[in-house]
């Protein structure tokens, strides 16, 4: 199938319009919240109902609620109705929200203003489990990671310019009625390109809606219980959200007190950390090659302990008093600050794509609405948390805010670890990939011949040792592969190939050849896909071998398509025999051209071992 890159998608009317719609909403958001703020801190105190610390701890806590009171009844609204409908009534209720925000504007009615940000905090509500539950609707499979990739880089973005462009209003003449025409103006943008979505039919039209926000909730936090997968992906991804909003949340004071800095530094370190977040999740595209590779996901996690440790301990421990940004952001010794803060949030980004798309990817059609609003909730919860965690260790416990930075890179290294131990297969999987094509210059060729789903078998000519490895990197799915007996045991690599589902087989031991076909049988029944080396041996001149008869023997026990694959361009390589054996003396050949193609499938009822042998030779052609 081929691959849409992220720049075609945004030239597309099923994501595009979208794309802007759900930007405009975060950066209305943000807008309105951060100059709302602004004014609250530079009001006189007789214009504010209640104190400014008082009110802003309030704001905080109004918008956040409504995703505990509402996300369950938005997620099974999304779901009863057709989303383009849906986000259009969702996005008329923002402009009537933000007419009235207008009017406190203007008029300076703090507590009106108040209730409109809990007002807002429910529109978000409800748009959030339709914004999420649209994209495997409108986008390809092959699709999901690049879309989510721009979603996430154009959230992140809207959250940073509407935090900079709060700044700019606030400080204008006239900043009220500015204010006031931009919350509005901006509303009506997102109202436009809402108008141009596609249509997205109901997931689930038939499900009964009562007014019940309790049992609703109970209701949809079982659903997102019901799949393991699904729920450690909300987990993870609300992990995510808890360190992100403990960062955000400490960077004025961390600014002000470590660094010295400004409000105009504090701006660039929030864009350093948006930006970073929006390269990683661009990056995150590439570097699993357009599919759901959970496998990155602990690798993002574990770049997350990294920098986030480096950039708590790389503070100099002394600091002039900067006169100005521009003497803040030149001085040198903050400069590894500022670089390990921006791969901090990149490694964020890389976290977090595969998760959003493999939530989207494997919840049920008809409640996929539904589990995005469960996430909604988890993630209140979880922000929730990490502001309790802030007063504990800063007020309680005093420690710095330097210390509290360790104390997440400590926690979140047990998180990764977790993850690791979780998806050992895919992480080893993801990292062959990226050592392979760094080594190589691969070239794949008809994966899309690689069945979606169901069992197959693959047959391949085998040339070095690294032909595993290489099939298994560029396959989506996870292969199983019958290996000799003793290399399937070695003491290093035992158990970690046996998790992996090798399977053993030895040529010489009768009860290993009947305990092999029959695991491959299972394997297959069970809709995996496993691979063979039909010459049972590395070729010894780069010419093929004759097939063993072993494939007819299990396609006659498991008839399932058989797709002929070939390596070219390893002969010649350090794993191979070139040199009479693997391995041996220096290795001589760089960045040298592999290609892997897959052939067509072949049913199982003409498969046989002078076919399939004559298949790959075929596609391997004269190139060895």
């Amino acid at each position: 199938m081929p691959h849409q890159s992220q720049t075609s998608l945004l030239k597309q009317r099923r994501f595009l319009p979208y794309f802007i719609t759900q930007f405009f909403g975060a950066f209305n958001d943000n807008i309105f919240k951060n100059v709302l703020l602004l004014f609250v801190a530079f009001a006189g105190a007789n214009a504010l109902p209640v104190s400014s610390n008082l009110f802003i701890n309030l704001a905080a806590g109004l918008f956040i609620l409504p995703f505990f009171l509402f996300s369950a009844s938005a997620g099974i609204l999304a779901d009863k109705y057709e989303k383009s409908w849906f986000i259009r009534k969702v996005k008329l209720a923002e402009i009537a929200i933000m007419t009235l925000g207008a009017i406190g504007f203007i008029t300076q009615s703090y507590g009106i203003l108040l209730f409109l940000l809990f007002l807002m905090g429910t529109q978000s509500a409800f748009f959030g489990p339709v914004k999420y539950a649209l994209l495997p609707q409108q986008l390809k499979p092959n699709e999901l990671v690049p879309g989510n990739a721009l979603v996430e880089t154009g959230t992140f973005l809207a959250i940073l310019i509407g935090t900079l462009g709060a700044g700019v209003i606030a400080s204008s003449e006239n900043a009220n009625y500015v204010a006031a025409a931009c919350v509005v103006l901006f509303a009506l943008f997102g109202y436009a390109s809402s108008r141009h979505i596609p249509q997205a039919p109901a997931s689930a039209p038939d499900i009964k809606f009562r007014w019940q926000p309790i049992k609703h909730t109970k209701q949809t936090l079982a659903i997102a219980k019901a799949d393991r997968v699904v729920f450690q992906s909300l987990m993870a991804i609300s992990w995510f959200w808890f360190l992100g909003a403990a960062y955000l949340t400490q960077f004025p004071n961390f600014t002000k007190i470590y660094l010295n800095g400004n409000e105009s530094a504090v701006s660039f370190l929030l864009a350093l950390f948006s930006i970073g977040i929006a390269v990683g999740s661009l990056a995150c595209d590439k570097l699993s090659n357009h599919r759901i590779e959970v496998g990155i996901v602990p690798i993002g996690s574990f770049g997350i302990t990294i920098f986030g440790w480096l950039m708590a301990s790389s503070i100099p421990s002394t600091l002039p008093q900067f006169e100005n940004f521009t003497q803040f952001i030149s001085h040198q010794e903050l400069w590894p600050v500022f670089a390990y803060l921006l791969l901090l949030g990149a490694s964020g980004g890389v976290f977090i794509v595969p998760l959003y798309a493999l939530m989207q990817q494997r919840a049920k059609v008809s409640q996929r609405a539904q589990v995005v609003a469960a996430l909604n909730i988890y993630n209140s919860l979880f922000m929730v948390g990490s502001a309790v965690l802030g007063i504990v260790c800063l007020s309680v416990l005093e420690l710095t805010i330097p210390q509290l930075f360790l104390l997440l890179a400590a926690l979140n290294l047990l998180v990764a670890c977790y993850l690791f131990i979780q998806v050992p297969i895919f992480v080893v999987r993801f990292l062959v990939w990226m050592i392979t094509h760094s080594i190589y210059r691969v070239k794949h060729k008809n994966l899309h011949n690689l069945p979606e789903k169901g069992g197959a078998l693959i047959v391949c000519n085998h040339v070095s040792y690294m032909d595993a490895l290489l099939l298994s990197a560029v396959c989506p799915r996870l292969i199983r592969f019958v290996m000799e007996e003793d290399y399937a045991n070695l003491p290093p690599l035992r158990r970690f190939l046996k998790r992996a589902g090798v399977i053993p087989i030895s040529a010489e031991r009768r009860n290993t050849i009947r305990r092999a076909f029959n695991e491959v049988e299972q394997a297959l029944s069970e809709g995996h896909i496993v691979c063979i080396f039909p010459e049972g041996r590395l070729t010894a001149d780069g010419e093929m071998n004759e097939f063993m008869r072993g494939m007819d023997i299990v396609l006659r026990r498991s008839p399932v398509p058989v797709i002929p694959m070939a390596i070219k361009g390893l002969w010649g390589s350090y794993f191979s025999r070139y040199k009479g054996s693997a391995c041996k003396g220096r290795p001589s050949r760089f960045w040298s051209r592999i290609e892997i193609e897959a052939g067509e499938p072949v049913n199982p009822q003409d498969a046989n071992t002078q076919l399939m042998h004559k298949k790959v030779a075929e596609l391997r052609g004269e190139w060895r």
